[in-house]
């Protein structure tokens, strides 16, 4: 797995997907930053950070898009499927790799909370918190696109297909809301994820919050793993 996560670490810096990546994600952070805490003269930056979750669901495509997706177009996968590396190393390695391109993104959040410090009392549980919300959700975000990656060599068709599918995610509070039937209404409330990130960006640390997202990343990248399973045994 170490291998395969440097390769594809070091493959994201040599390319201009990392700095596309990077900067995007620091210009609306920033805007964010600035529209809800120094605009409005205040150390609570619970603004920004829910407004960065539809900026996440936007970018965690492009983040994605790539990974398998390339090695499927350039035939290159079928080197990885009889290279001496467990399936669930190739897929945790760039499950890991492209997890650590995204939490050097959203650093840049504690770095905006210690310029808050600068000028005010700021609660950094409840920053912590939010920064670990973010973390987590964007976890739980890249492990669905890494599915997607690896149903198409198509890097658009893959980047669309991971929107989509965040997206469908995003609006289970939506479907939830015209849903009459209790049950039904129940279960996709549980499903939520933006009602368990916003409980976050409220001050309100939840396990079971935690363990969702975690689960979620775990299941999507073990139906990764299955995927090439198949492949390998076709």
């Amino acid at each position: 797995m170490g291998a395969i996560y440097r390769r594809e670490l070091g493959a994201f810096f040599s390319s201009s997907m990392a700095y596309i990546f990077l900067a995007v994600f620091y210009l609306f952070a920033g805007w964010f930053f600035y529209g809800s805490s120094l605009a409005g003269a205040t150390t609570d930056m619970s603004g920004m950070f829910s407004s960065l979750f539809m900026v996440v669901v936007f970018l965690i495509p492009i983040l994605t898009m790539k990974l398998f997706s390339e090695e499927l177009k350039q035939k290159t996968d079928q080197g990885l499927l009889t290279a001496p590396v467990s399936l669930s190393g190739i897929v945790l390695g760039k499950y890991f790799a492209a997890l650590t391109l995204y939490t050097i993104a959203i650093s840049i959040t504690l770095l905006f909370g210690l310029i808050l410090s600068f000028f005010g009392t700021i609660s950094w549980g409840i920053c912590f918190a939010n920064f670990l919300a973010l973390f987590l959700l964007g976890a739980a975000f890249i492990s669905v696109g890494l599915l997607v990656s690896a149903l198409t060599e198509n890097q658009i068709v893959a980047a669309v297909g991971s929107f989509v599918a965040l997206m469908l995610l995003y609006m289970i509070d939506v479907v939830a809301g015209y849903v009459n039937v209790e049950i039904i209404q129940k279960i996709l409330t549980a499903l939520s994820f933006y009602t368990r990130y916003y409980e976050f960006t409220c001050g309100l640390f939840n396990l079971p919050s935690v363990l969702f997202y975690i689960s979620v990343a775990v299941i999507f990248n073990f139906l990764t793993i299955r995927v090439f399973e198949r492949r390998r045994w076709a």
